[in-house]
């Protein structure tokens, strides 16, 4: 088996979202110590390079691009959005750190498909939020999309599943896929919460599929929804590469959210994906960094989660 390949930067650390803003600086520093932590698995750490806007432009208008960097404060905060959803802000250091973390989903495409069969994004800002020509939910560019359709462009893959077990619905990546039968987009999420989006009968072109979680579910509960709705149709769907969304917040210790995810059970999760991987997609599997707010869950979840890609 060939070493887990982890692209970074500490320009994604940069970022700054105000004090006692969730989406933290701490929550990538938290997750890169634990992964520095594994001794059992070899690992190998990457710079991500900044992202092109060609490559951008892939998902989001270069308007919509320009636009956001327009905005970028030469000091403090500004946000991009209105009430009651206002908290996701830009800083002088927003630029490269947004680069970056799209950067980082690029570099693993090629990473993936000319060397290793397991990637994981360890980046900030998150993205699955982020619309075509929509920032919220604390996202910009829509790092995942951008990396589905790169993989589609260069390396002429027909099918790629986007998994997204973040607590929270990607209403972002259901935006951008959902007139899109070559990407499929599968996520659990509770519901309702924000954003809103999610409901079950949200299916696109046959391509989306989306598992509602209630307040207070747990392990089992969940691992059963997720065979049933996620895996069963991205079986039929037959992907030659999965990109996951892998957000920790449905963590019972997550402050945003209401599901009682154990740490143990984002093994059970990410295993389960990496067999389908292994039936449908060569093996191929690229992890990105999305929620999770608590951080000693985020440092326990992480560890389970690289475990289960090694696997």
């Amino acid at each position: 088996m060939l070493p887990i390949s982890i692209f970074t930067h500490n320009d994604c650390s940069l970022k700054f979202n105000g004090i006692n803003h969730p989406e933290s600086n701490l929550r990538l520093e938290t997750i890169i110590k634990s992964i520095k932590g594994i001794k059992d698995i070899k690992i190998l750490f990457n710079e991500s390079p900044l992202a092109s806007l060609e490559a951008i432009n892939l998902v989001h208008p270069l308007d919509y691009i320009n636009n956001i960097f327009s905005m970028i404060p030469k000091t403090g905060l500004r946000g991009v959005e209105k009430e009651p959803y206002a908290d996701t802000y830009l800083c002088p250091n927003s630029k490269n750190a947004i680069l970056r973390s799209c950067g980082a989903g690029i570099a693993a495409v090629d990473d993936l498909m000319t060397k290793h069969e397991r990637v994981f994004c360890a980046i900030r800002p998150p993205g699955h939020h982020a619309e075509s020509i929509r920032a919220n939910g604390f996202c910009f560019i829509n790092n995942v999309a951008v990396a589905a359709k790169y993989l589609q462009k260069k390396y002429k893959i027909n099918k790629v599943a986007i998994v997204d077990f973040d607590v929270h619905h990607g209403n972002g990546t259901q935006e951008i896929f959902y007139n899109d039968k070559s990407v499929a987009y599968a996520s659990t999420h509770e519901y309702p919460l924000f954003p809103g989006s999610g409901s079950e009968e949200e299916t696109g072109v046959g391509n989306i599929f989306n598992a509602t979680l209630k307040s207070g579910t747990k392990g089992p509960e969940f691992l059963q929804i997720f065979e049933s709705k996620i895996l069963k149709p991205l079986d039929k769907f037959k992907p030659e590469v999965i990109l996951i969304s892998a957000g920790f917040d449905a963590h019972i210790r997550d402050p945003l959210a209401s599901i009682n995810l154990e740490s143990s059970d984002y093994f059970k999760i990410t295993k389960k994906i990496v067999d389908l991987a292994n039936i449908h997609s060569k093996g191929r599997v690229i992890s990105f960094f999305e929620g999770g707010y608590d951080l000693q869950a985020l440092s326990e979840s992480i560890k389970e989660h690289i475990k289960a890609l090694k696997n």
